[in-house]
């Protein structure tokens, strides 16, 4: 049977995940064996996102120039063993530039792979972003869920062999597949100017505070566990997995949620559990506690980020993928920079107030909450 584009995607989205998952449990890991601090694994996680602010912006203009599709691809085949590079990289410089490649090319297939996604809605004329995020969240739980059992009894050499056989699979079964939507030979060249209007920037903004948490519990989350709560290697990786298999949960019923509540009223309220889960992360004295705040934290950020884009992707007077461009770059800035800036805080505080304060973070997305309009497929 045909695979189709939508399944096409959604594979992507689900090994991207799965690969960015799988660096949640590596993260303490790598502090143990190179023996580093907070404030230089902070660095660490820096480069990831210097990676991507430097990389994801040539993969934006390929998109625009040359289709999702091609983006895509170029993108995911150079990211495939850049984990397993990491493993084996023998001290804090050479894990760092492993980092920055890891950061920026898994960053560049996420452009172009949401643009993919977005070429999809347009030619099903229905919303599929929150499903195909709600595969990004499953990948990122079974990489997290099963990378710190792995890393722990197997070590980080098989661990990044065995996360790179699985991507390779999914990148030869998908991308082959996928929806072509590079423009036509005798199209006009698509402008690669930002746009004028403020809007684009300001649901860029609304992402980026929504992905400052997301980016934070990917990070912090085993760490909090590990060296503020004294849980093993194990438990520690089912902070993040908590979240991200409560975000699967949720992107999977989203865009049904959307279609009946609105995307307005859907991000106040996922705005509102989100900081809840925060909230009791950040209060809690227990290892269990603190698993149930971040799963509960998941719910509520599972389907802001995808609504934002989907309103990006969709707004009036824009050409096709450009505020897509702004929004995706605007809000990985924040999953991938703010981390780093947290392993310096965590030097000083503890990870537990640091939780705290990112709940009243999500108080941006709330007051900015009515530009997401224009994710209603029916609105009008």
């Amino acid at each position: 049977m045909r695979l189709s584009f939508r399944a096409a995607v959604s594979i992507l989205f689900l090994i991207n995940g799965m690969m960015i998952g799988s660096w949640a449990p590596k993260l303490p890991a790598l502090m143990e064996r190179l023996s580093i601090s907070e404030g230089t694994a902070g660095l660490v996680v820096l480069c990831l996102g210097a990676g991507s602010m430097c990389i994801m912006p040539v993969f934006g203009a390929m998109v625009a120039r040359r289709g999702s599709a091609r983006a895509v691809r170029v993108a995911a085949s150079v990211a495939a063993p850049t984990l397993l590079l990491i493993s084996v990289a023998p001290d804090v410089w050479t894990v760092g530039a492993a980092v920055f490649f890891f950061g920026g090319l898994l960053g560049g297939m996420d452009v172009a792979m949401n643009a993919n996604a977005v070429a999809v809605e347009r030619a099903r004329k229905r919303a599929i972003m929150s499903s195909c995020h709600g595969f990004w969240s499953l990948g990122a739980f079974a990489g997290a869920a099963s990378g710190g059992s792995m890393i722990q009894h197997l070590g980080e050499l098989a661990h990044g062999m065995a996360v790179f056989a699985v991507f390779a699979l999914g990148l030869l079964i998908a991308l082959p597949r996928l929806l072509q939507d590079a423009p036509a030979a005798d199209q006009p060249r698509t402008s690669l100017r930002l746009p004028v209007s403020p809007v684009p920037y300001l649901l860029g903004l609304m992402a980026l505070t929504a992905m400052v948490p997301e980016g934070a519990i990917l990070d912090w989350a085993a760490v909090y566990l590990q060296r503020e709560m004294g849980t093993s290697l194990s438990v520690a990786g089912w902070g993040f997995a908590g979240c991200a298999a409560t975000m699967a949960v949720m992107r999977f019923l989203g865009d049904r949620l959307r279609q009946q509540l609105g995307a307005v009223l859907t991000l106040r309220i996922s705005a509102g559990v989100a900081m809840t889960g925060l909230g009791l992360a950040g209060l809690s004295g227990t290892p269990v506690l603190a698993i149930a705040g971040f799963a509960l934290a998941g719910i509520g950020i599972a389907n802001m980020v995808p609504i934002a884009f989907s309103a990006a992707g969709n707004l009036p007077g824009l050409a096709s993928g450009m505020g897509l461009s702004v929004v995706t770059m605007m809000g990985y800035s924040g999953i991938l920079l703010a981390p780093g800036m947290i392993g310096w805080l965590a030097e000083h505080i503890s990870l537990g107030r640091i939780y705290l304060g990112l709940a009243l973070l999500l108080t941006v997305p709330l007051a900015l909450s009515r530009l997401a309009r224009s994710a209603d497929f029916d609105a009008g």
